[in-house]
């Protein structure tokens, strides 16, 4: 029987970071649950095996607990096996002259810095390894692009540039980075990329664009999750990994 594997989940507490954790969970794995709500982290560790799981709460855009929650995930574990980050924020859907200069800064600043933070402190551990897979939940928004979403649709787009660099950077040391490109997903944040509508008009709208004739939903980008990270991916670096149901194309 293969040896647990060590696994990270940034936004853990919901949607598509839940389904993720749980699934590297049901696997067998070591799983630390991380979310800025440390209740949320909390629900979906109970959701595991005894001493399965471990919560952790943190703000994935402060560098200080970003590097309290890899600290502590060292000193617990020893190593790191999958680090999958996947917290995000959305961006409702309008002008870029209507975007205020704060909103920008903070769909980039959890978006796409806060990946740079993280590969920062996981890159040296994976490289000591010789071993270890690094995800990132992007968009199909970085591989075709709507009007009204600059903000969300720049740091979408940075967030697969940089795996793709990272992936060249880390490839000599075998250790794989993929992008994960979810398109409209049945989740809480949907409803927050329109800025009028019901949770059902506004799903039904998106539900339209997608040829498959389905929402995504969280256990499609968690299937991928797992794939991406086990041995039957092992020679897939560097991509965005498009599910979508066809949107993107």
């Amino acid at each position: 029987m293969a040896e647990p594997r060590i696994v990270l989940v940034t936004g853990a507490g919901s949607g598509i970071g839940r389904a993720s954790a749980l699934s590297f969970a049901r696997e067998g794995d070591h799983v630390v649950a991380v979310d800025i709500d440390q209740v949320a982290a909390e629900t979906v560790v109970g959701e595991m095996a005894q001493d399965q799981g471990l919560a952790l709460a943190g703000d994935v855009s402060s560098p200080a607990d970003v590097t309290r929650i890899i600290d502590t995930t060292m000193r617990r574990f020893g190593r790191l096996d999958v680090f999958f980050q996947n917290a995000g924020v959305p961006q409702a859907a309008r002008p870029i002259e209507e975007i205020p200069l704060e909103e920008w800064g903070r769909i980039i600043a959890v978006n796409l810095t806060a990946l740079f933070l993280g590969f920062q402190l996981v890159a040296p551990i994976m490289k000591r390894q010789e071993s270890g897979v690094m995800l990132v939940t992007a968009s199909i928004a970085a591989i075709r692009p709507r009007p009204g979403l600059s903000a969300y649709v720049a740091s979408k787009t940075g967030a697969v540039g940089l795996v793709k660099a990272l992936a060249l950077e880390l490839a000599p040391y075998k250790v794989r980075v993929n992008a994960i490109c979810p398109g409209p997903a049945r989740t809480p944040m949907i409803s927050k990329f329109a800025i009028s509508g019901s949770q059902a008009e506004i799903e039904e709208r998106f539900m339209a664009s997608v040829p498959l004739g389905r929402l995504i939903v969280p256990e499609d980008i968690a299937a991928a999750a797992l794939y991406l990270a086990s041995d039957a991916a092992s020679i897939i670096t560097g991509v965005a990994f498009e599910v979508d149901g066809g949107r993107g194309i």
